[in-house]
């Protein structure tokens, strides 16, 4: 915040290949996430009484969370599933959003693959590095345990539009990811994509990211979604975005040992 005030300059890194949170769109950044930002740069503004400049990165999501350690930039302004292993070495701020881990085929197989069961032996897409990875490897040592094959491939992809087209082309036969963003993707392309359901029944949630040290910024963003989510315009920003509001806590959303 120190630096902040000082420079009147923020530096923050997106995935612009997430949508509805983070994609582009005439050669601009919009979204959810995007709008949420926009909030949150009003707020330091008016904080630091000054107006603070945004310069905004457009990364893949593998290059984020290092680049934030190594002090490219200030926050990370993009949707980073909360899990135990990265909230022992990131600071997240608080939710702004649910993040169920669902599966998503083609709509020509919905007779074949009812239930998450019915994945043994086929193939499953999702981003690399992502929190839908280690839900992914989590059911396929699940099913190995029960006896069964497992999943014939989990192919890890730089970005989830990447497995969108893969399912399509029949190079994979579901595709694992939030389930806010796949119910948009499944509304768009109607007659396309059809979603399954839950992989698992463990709920999480999807923040931001700061550097541990940086304390400070982070409880000031997470005040920040505070306030917008108690005033109603975070769950206006939600139904602009997803067609529906989200329950997202004030508290309790870390797990164990979280910084």
């Amino acid at each position: 915040m120190d630096k902040i005030r000082e420079t009147g300059k923020v530096t923050v890194a997106t995935e612009a290949s997430y949508p509805p949170f983070e994609f582009m769109q005439d050669g601009k950044i919009v979204g959810y996430g995007k709008d949420l930002l926009t909030e949150v740069i009003a707020a330091l503004s008016k904080k630091v009484g000054k107006e603070v400049t945004l310069e905004q990165l457009d990364l893949p999501f593998q290059g984020i969370l290092p680049g934030l350690t190594a002090g490219q930039f200030d926050f990370a302004a993009t949707s980073v599933g909360i899990n135990a292993e990265r909230a022992k070495r990131y600071a997240y701020t608080r939710p702004m959003a649910i993040s169920v881990q669902t599966v998503m085929i083609r709509a020509a197989d919905v007779n074949v693959l009812k239930t998450p069961q019915d994945l043994n032996g086929k193939a499953l897409g999702t981003q690399m590095a992502s929190a839908s990875e280690p839900i992914a490897r989590g059911f396929d040592a699940k099913m190995k345990a029960e006896g069964k094959s497992g999943f014939s491939e989990l192919k890890l992809m730089t970005s989830y539009p990447e497995t969108y087209v893969a399912l399509a082309n029949g190079s994979i036969d579901a595709v694992l990811q939030s389930g806010p963003a796949l119910a948009v993707l499944v509304k768009a392309r109607p007659g396309v994509f059809h979603l399954m359901g839950p992989l698992t029944d463990q709920k999480s949630y999807l923040a931001w990211v700061t550097r541990p040290a940086d304390d400070d910024l982070r409880q000031f963003i997470s005040a920040v979604f505070s306030d917008l989510n108690k005033s109603g315009k975070m769950g206006e920003l939600q139904e602009k975005w997803f067609g529906f509001k989200m329950e997202t806590p004030d508290q309790g959303y870390l797990p164990e040992g979280a910084l």
